[in-house]
């Protein structure tokens, strides 16, 4: 029996857990207490600080822990920042009159040289006095740095650690940016996919004013070790449409820059077809890059009659009614108002005023720096504008012969693999991206396969049917005889689930 090691026995090892878990508990509401009791007292002194430090390097996703910390850490600046200034403000300043008038003494008589000595050492105390408190404070916030950074090893994903890093540094007029941007290569080096990892590389890149060439390149080389990494994919789409913009802003990025991610996306993609993060930065490629954040009040749709008006938003504004908002004719300028929502989205709007229309005038609506150019109706004096959804943007002869060189390698591989889901979904969009009328229903064909393939997403399917529908019908419209008396919706879609609603308000009569 004797050298022979004991192995305990599966109800040995669970008693001793539990009694593990008993002692630590035990210990961390009496640490817990202490620092309540600390707390309440005022008394936010470094043994606070190491308190918190116990329970935080095992757990530091416990807030209220990291909100005392900051409170400990802003008294204790806040009084080394007071003795700072203080010093500076008295015995510094006396310091350097002194040295000047030495100066002077010096020129006339050297026997003075002794009084010059005196005030020199006395300045040399007093910034010696001033290097010592700086040291301190810069003290305090390595210290909190040494602390996130041993927490993050315990949890790199806690948001209070990165959060209270993050805290620190603004708090800090002599934060080393350079060593935070190199801790942000080390995480990654870890975890290449920690997307608070690169939420934190975007901040101190910004700090560090590091060039957007720079970053995209340190993009590219992540995406060449790990396709998987939509973090990565994520931060190239910031960084492009700022290196490259276009100017008409149809598209996400320049044309040729466009074509450039396009090729490089696809051989991605079809690296690992079930994988995700390279189709869903191709869709992104492949969307309209209409820059409405630069536009917040973007208008679908405006009629106007004698004793009303109704205006209708491609998305909500809920402050329109804080907006000067006039219609100008050639003769005369209403300002229309007040405005009230008709619909709980915040999309239409409603003024009830009284306006003279003449229909041999032009009018234009003036609101956020647009002006748009109405139109009448004779029939009931009324005027109107109407702009179809944003379908699909114009391209280059080049950017269109890559769209339908990636469509046709998609409709290959669907050859090998018609149940791809992702091949099918962007197949799809690229045929949007085409031509939107000509592959209008085999685009919908595929929705109507990715419904019976994957089929735990199916509603959301059938709903981008709907909307595709309502596109198509909207973008016919102004062509049809009856426009825009009437609207006739599409069999495929009900009265209680209609898209792109607000538009229809032009309408006298839509038709189910």
């Amino acid at each position: 029996m004797h050298g022979r090691v004991k192995v305990r026995t599966t109800e040995e090892e669970r008693e001793r857990k539990k009694k593990e878990q008993v002692l630590k508990m035990r210990a961390y509401r009496a640490a817990m207490t202490r620092i309540q009791k600390k707390r309440s007292a005022g008394e936010l002194d470094d043994e606070l600080l190491g308190l918190t430090v116990q329970i935080l390097q095992r757990n530091p996703d416990i807030s209220t822990l990291w909100n005392i910390r900051r409170e400990c850490v802003l008294r204790k600046t806040g009084e080394l920042q007071s003795a700072l200034k203080e010093l500076e403000a008295t015995e510094a300043p006396e310091a350097t009159v002194a040295a000047g008038k030495l100066e002077e003494v010096e020129k006339e008589d050297k026997v003075e040289k002794e009084e010059k000595d005196d005030t020199g050492e006395a300045d040399s105390k007093a910034v010696t006095g001033v290097a010592a408190l700086a040291q301190q404070l810069q003290a305090i916030y390595t210290t909190e740095l040494d602390l996130t950074e041993h927490c993050l090893m315990v949890n790199p994903k806690s948001y209070n650690s990165w959060h209270h890093r993050c805290w620190t540094l603004e708090q800090n007029p002599q934060a080393d940016w350079q060593r935070e941007l190199q801790l942000c290569n080390k995480y990654l080096k870890y975890d290449e996919r920690n997307f608070h990892t690169w939420d934190y590389r975007r901040y101190v890149s910004a700090k560090a004013a590091v060039p957007a060439e720079q970053e995209l390149d340190f993009c590219t080389e992540k995406i060449k070790v790990n396709f998987s990494n939509y973090s990565s994919w994520h931060h190239r789409s910031l960084l492009l449409p700022t290196l490259y913009p276009n100017e008409q802003h149809d598209r996400p990025m320049s044309e040729h820059k466009l074509q450039e991610e396009l090729e490089m996306v696809l051989t991605a993609a079809f690296t690992d077809p079930n994988d995700s993060s390279a189709w869903f930065y191709q869709r992104w490629l492949l969307g309209s890059g209409a820059q409405e954040r630069d536009q917040p009040v973007a208008v679908a749709a405006f009629r106007c009659w004698p004793h009303k008006a109704q205006l209708a938003l491609k998305k909500p504004y809920p402050e329109l009614p804080q907006l000067q908002i006039q219609l100008i004719s050639e003769q005369q300028t209403w300002q229309l108002q007040p405005w009230q929502p008709t619909n709980g989205e915040k999309t239409q709007w409603q003024c009830d005023q009284a306006i003279y229309i003449d229909p041999s005038q032009d009018y234009v609506l003036a609101l956020a720096g647009q002006r748009l150019k109405l139109s009448v109706q004779p029939s009931d004096k009324s005027l109107y504008y109407f702009v179809p959804p944003h379908a699909t943007a114009s391209c280059s002869k080049e950017l269109l012969g890559e769209l339908q060189t990636q469509l046709q390698s998609c409709l290959d591989l669907l050859e090998y693999e018609p149940d791809s889901k992702w091949t099918l979904l962007t197949s799809a969009l690229l045929m949007r991206a085409i031509d939107v009328t000509g592959y209008h229903e085999q685009s919908l064909a595929h929705l109507a396969k990715l419904e019976q393939v994957d089929a735990l997403r199916r509603g959301y399917y059938k709903d981008l049917a709907l909307r595709w529908t309502m596109e198509m019908a909207l973008a016919k419209w102004p062509q049809t005889s009856n426009y825009p008396q009437l609207f006739e919706m599409p069999t495929k879609i009900s009265s209680t689930r209609t898209p792109y609603v607000q538009y229809l308000i032009v309408a006298d009569t839509v038709s189910s």
